[in-house]
């Protein structure tokens, strides 16, 4: 901001020269535009040169330092300095907005151990993890992430995936089962075959996706580049055909003046502004409720959006697995059933354990002894002299309640049977729940026309059946970080698409979307620094209101685009007759520039915000 700062005082400061009057005054205020045309050039004419000549690329920075020599040749360095302030402080306003950070993507990679223990000739050895290589035979110890992509050979643990999945609830690994990098083993201790090197994984390959996708996305052009690209050239001929063709009719010397006339004339000062300052005043009014736009351009693509992809796990649910129903056998109540799974679960390291010691209730625990855990499997202790089992119904035997259980896993549920002395008692289904805003979300965002699909690495059957229960009509499950990618691209080749999750898992689909929306201040560094887009809060209904937000943004920017083509429109062909001179050319411009401005102003209003979010 410093540049086009001090460009705005060299103006501010010979304007005011000008005012005073007097030669010496006259002298001060051309030196003090002239620093201000300086101050303000330099931060886009370089770059417009260089877009020029090295890529063959016309944009709007090409096109204003044009306009600037024109007026600079006609002997107006006031208002050629003016013109370089303004747009360059609506490209430095643009730039401060998309200035992160970029040490979130980068994170990812410490989620791989800097070492490994590794099995080599019937003895243990710790190398550097990037060291590692296919065919490696790792020791993963309980607690330990493991340090790169591989096959169970050995051992059963429970897995937490949620690093590449994206699912809360864990996975049993035992012999066969393929394991990403970043993965925490649970409570067994496992051997692992490695399929990829140290270097070459699950997660680097999540880093170069998302890199890939935001070099691409950033080559897109803006809506003022694009009118840009055939009024640059159709500018500069025009203005040589007027001064080739009039010097041959003759008075050279009105006719060249006119050319440069034409050059100001088409000066596009209104459109410059039109878009940015639009794009400012209406981030600043969505950051108001927590929603934080990291770009101009990503606020344009925002306002196109017509397809929503919404990732499952702590987008759609809460990310809190919780126990949402118990099916008690007969002669069994349910308190009794929630109080001997508490007492055995609360010995346990599962990650389901904690629901259901939560339900439970401590006041109604028994007291367990002789507690035994099988990894990947269930917890057994003794308790008043009976043997109580709680764990996978592949495990304990659920009796006459598997069809119950198995209504419960249908359901999206993930099944805990609880047996005393051989006997099952009942099962308890524990489901990470929707948010309990989600379908009205959904069904905000469907009846305005916006399409919504679900992706997710969790299991067909439990996506479904969430998907069911928020409203959401299509779902893609069992994803893979770059499938999910995949699926966003070529959505978004037909349709423009937001692509919203919380994880690292979501990162590569959140860079590749049309625009990436990142939910919650609590969602993890790669998501936030991927998305474009990034929510303090959870509600998901701020993405409707997001989305009208930035279409009526959009609209204020069609309009100011609109009316900064009708300028150039009128002012050309006025100024190629010489019914206008470049006074009133000026004057034009500056009062377009100032209704343009009031227009986009509009764009600040703050969004009403539905009473129940």
């Amino acid at each position: 901001m410093r540049l086009p700062l001090a460009s705005g005082l060299a103006c501010v400061t010979g304007l005011g020269l000008e005012i005073l009057g007097g030669p010496a005054q006259e002298l001060a205020a051309q030196i003090t535009f002239a620093l201000g045309l300086v101050f303000g050039a330099v931060t886009f004419v370089p770059a417009a040169l260089r877009a020029l000549f090295r890529r063959g690329r016309v944009g709007i920075g090409l096109l204003m330092t044009i306009s600037a020599v024109g007026a600079v040749l006609l002997g107006y360095l006031g208002e050629a300095a003016a013109l370089a302030f303004l747009y360059s402080l609506a490209e430095a306003l643009e730039d401060a907005a998309m200035d992160r950070a970029r040490g979130g993507l980068r994170a990812l990679l410490s989620l791989v151990p800097e070492t490994a223990t590794v099995l080599r000739g019937g003895s243990r050895t710790v190398i550097p993890a990037r060291e590692l290589g296919a065919g490696d035979l790792l020791l993963v110890r309980p607690g330990e992430r493991i340090a790169t992509d591989g096959i169970i050979r050995a051992g059963r643990s429970v897995l937490d995936t949620s690093a590449i999945t994206g699912e809360s609830l864990p996975v049993v690994g035992e012999p066969g089962f393929a394991v990403s990098a970043g993965t925490i083993a649970g409570t067994g201790a496992l051997e692992v075959e490695a399929t990829a090197d140290g270097t070459d994984n699950s997660l680097t390959t999540i880093v170069a996706l998302v890199e890939r996708a935001q070099a691409e996305k950033g080559e897109r052009a803006r809506i003022a580049d694009r009118i840009a690209r055939p009024l640059v050239p159709g500018v500069m001929i025009l203005a040589a055909l007027v001064a080739l063709l009039g010097s041959l009719i003759g008075e050279p010397e009105t006719w060249i003046t006119r050319a440069l006339v034409v050059l100001v004339a088409a000066s596009p000062c209104a459109l410059a502004i039109a878009v940015p300052v639009t794009v400012v005043s209406a981030i600043g009014a969505a950051s108001r409720l927590g929603i934080v736009v990291k770009s101009g351009a990503a606020f344009e693509r925002l306002g196109g959006i017509r397809r929503v992809a919404i990732d499952k796990t702590g987008t759609l649910t809460r990310n809190q697995p919780e126990v949402t129903e118990v099916v008690v056998a007969a002669g069994e109540s349910r308190a009794e059933v929630l109080a001997l799974a508490s007492a055995v679960e609360r010995h346990s390291t599962h990650p389901l354990a904690a629901a259901i010691t939560a339900a439970g209730g401590s006041d109604r625990a028994a007291v367990a002894g002789d507690v035994t855990e099988l990894a990947g499997s269930g917890i057994q202790a003794m308790i008043d002299g009976e043997l109580v089992a709680v764990g996978s119904p592949r495990w304990v035997d659920p009796g006459p309640l598997a069809g119950e259980a198995t209504r419960l896993e249908d359901a999206g549920h993930s099944c805990v049977v609880v047996a005393r002395g051989g006997r099952p008692v009942g099962v308890i289904g524990v489901r990470d729940e929707l948010r309990v805003e989600a379908a009205e979300a959904v069904a905000m965002l469907r009846d305005r026309g916006i399409a919504v699909a679900m992706l997710t690495g969790d299991n067909a059957r439990a996506a479904h059946a969430l998907a069911a229960a928020a409203g959401v009509p299509e779902v893609h499950a069992e994803l893979r970080p770059e499938q999910k990618a995949a699926w966003v691209v070529q959505s978004s080749s037909r349709a423009a698409t937001a692509m919203i999750g919380d994880g690292i898992n979501d990162a590569p689909a959140l860079a590749a979307a049309s625009v990436g929306i990142a939910m919650g201040a609590t969602g993890s560094d790669a998501a936030i620094e991927s998305a474009d887009v990034a929510f303090t809060g959870h509600d998901l209904r701020l993405i409707p209101q997001a989305l009208a937000h930035a279409r009526r943004g959009r609209t204020i920017m069609t309009q100011n685009v609109a009316l900064s083509i009708a300028i150039i429109v009128v002012l050309v062909p006025l100024a190629v007759t010489g019914a206008l001179g470049l006074a009133a050319v000026v004057l034009v411009h500056e009062l377009a520039e100032m209704l343009v401005i009031g227009n986009g102003l509009r764009a600040a209003r703050v969004p009403r915000r539905d009473r129940r979010v």
